[in-house]
């Protein structure tokens, strides 16, 4: 009976180790070595191990600063391990906690960077791509001068590339399919919405278009007009103009030779070993490390 007992055990802890990640066995230790030896884990990339030795931390000293530096850790290592769910709930968790700490905005950030690193590209459903650019701007807007935004700042470029380039990839089905007032909606939110973007001398020439296959060609001339005034070197704006030659409609602007299609195109990354560490602690917590055995 005691071995059919033991085996049942077995089996049910297999089951539940399935469905939730093993915690470490509560024993009372220090604050600062749970810490410590949760940053060790963290430098060796061991993300799992790490998370467990933070919430450690949080468990059995849960008012102390170590355990606030903990959410912070927690939300780190899981978004390095690509759980990126988990990583916002740990960052929400520290906003709704500590709202006004310095902290929040090393919170705020990793929460932008998970929306960020789930972006797909532009032939798919950009849902994330608006809570990145969200997130990120809030960042920016919070705290301008940190780190952070200077790192957000990139991004929202990143995603705003992207945003267009859905808006461009839609239009030009639109065209294909005979479509051509939708894709002329969809061209106009890219040269209204992203005009910074580098896909506002394509949609420019996409509306030049569209506008001379509805016979409008006041609008045909204004948006080749506005093409050759911002990227007269363009071959965008040189094909641009041999439309409107060939109607009779030849622009004031003449093209520049020599330039290449489209601005230089910022690439779209997901670097994880360029997103910000969570801020370090004193030093005490790797001291602690070095002087006190390692928990089992």
């Amino acid at each position: 009976m005691v071995l059919v007992a033991a085996a049942c055990a077995l089996a049910l802890g297999a089951c539940a180790g399935n469905k939730k990640k093993p915690r470490l066995v509560y024993e009372e230790r220090p604050v600062e070595l749970l810490y410590a030896t949760g940053a060790n884990r963290l430098d060796r990339g061991l993300w799992n191990q790490a998370i467990n030795y933070f919430q450690e931390v949080e468990r059995q000293h849960p008012y102390s600063e170590w355990s606030r530096r903990s959410i912070l850790m927690q939300a780190y290592a899981h978004y390095q391990s690509n759980d990126y769910p988990e990583a916002i709930g740990d960052a929400d968790r520290f906003i709704q906690l500590y709202p006004g700490n310095p902290a929040a905005a090393y919170a705020h950030y990793i929460k932008a960077i998970c929306y960020f690193e789930q972006i797909v590209d532009v032939g798919r459903d950009q849902a994330a791509t608006g809570q990145a650019l969200e997130a990120l701007r809030a960042v920016v807007q919070r705290y301008p001068a940190s780190e952070y935004a200077q790192d957000a700042r990139l991004k929202i470029d990143m995603v705003n590339d992207q945003l267009a380039g859905k808006e461009m990839t839609v239009g030009r089905w639109y065209l294909r399919n005979g479509d051509t007032l939708a894709a002329v909606n969809r061209f106009k939110t890219v040269v209204d919405r992203y005009q910074t973007t580098t896909h506002t001398p394509e949609a420019l020439y996409r509306l030049v278009e569209a506008y001379l296959t509805l016979g409008l060609t006041e609008e045909a001339k204004r948006n080749g007009a506005v093409l050759g005034y911002n990227y007269p070197g363009d071959p965008w704006y040189r094909d641009a103009y041999r439309l409107l030659t060939d109607k009779g409609l030849r622009p004031a602007v003449e093209p520049e030779s020599g330039g290449r299609r489209g601005l230089l195109r910022l690439p779209f990354r997901k670097d994880k070993g360029q997103t910000i560490k969570p801020p370090a602690p004193e030093a005490s917590a790797t001291d602690a490390a070095a002087t006190a055995p390692e928990p089992k």
